[in-house]
């Protein structure tokens, strides 16, 4: 959570927990707003997974809305990433797509090669 906007890797500026529409430079919000524009920004991502189909578990669920909220739902509709999981792929073949998402202006960036490893792993973690 960062409550002063700043230009992130994507040369978006952004605030809260990733949030960019409207953002300008110098903007501040406190942690009640961060948490707002945080809960709006994900209605619509787990919306649009639910619509899709494809969840057979919480854990597919929390990964692909994690997802689409970072990489866009437009990106995951038209990625090999869906097109895998509803053919049905083996889990090798699906974490390699997750991980092909780490690129921001075609620099490799740690901060999502963690986020898809999480997303990877949170998407075949077993049900308890």
């Amino acid at each position: 959570m960062r409550l002063e906007s700043y230009l992130c890797p994507a040369k978006k500026w952004t605030i809260g927990f990733g949030h960019t529409k409207g953002v300008k430079p110098g903007q501040k919000i406190t942690e009640a707003q961060a948490w707002l524009l945080l809960r709006g920004d994900l209605l619509p991502c787990e919306q649009y997974v639910n619509g899709l189909g494809v969840c057979k578990t919480q854990g597919n669920f929390d990964a692909l809305v994690d997802f689409a909220y970072n990489a866009g739902q437009g990106k995951l509709a038209s990625s090999t990433l869906l097109r895998k999981i509803r053919a049905g792929a083996s889990e090798s073949e699906i974490r390699n797509e997750f991980s092909r998402w780490v690129y921001s202006n075609g620099v490799k960036l740690n901060g999502l090669v963690k986020r898809r490893q999480w997303e990877a792993d949170r998407f075949f973690e077993k049900e308890t």
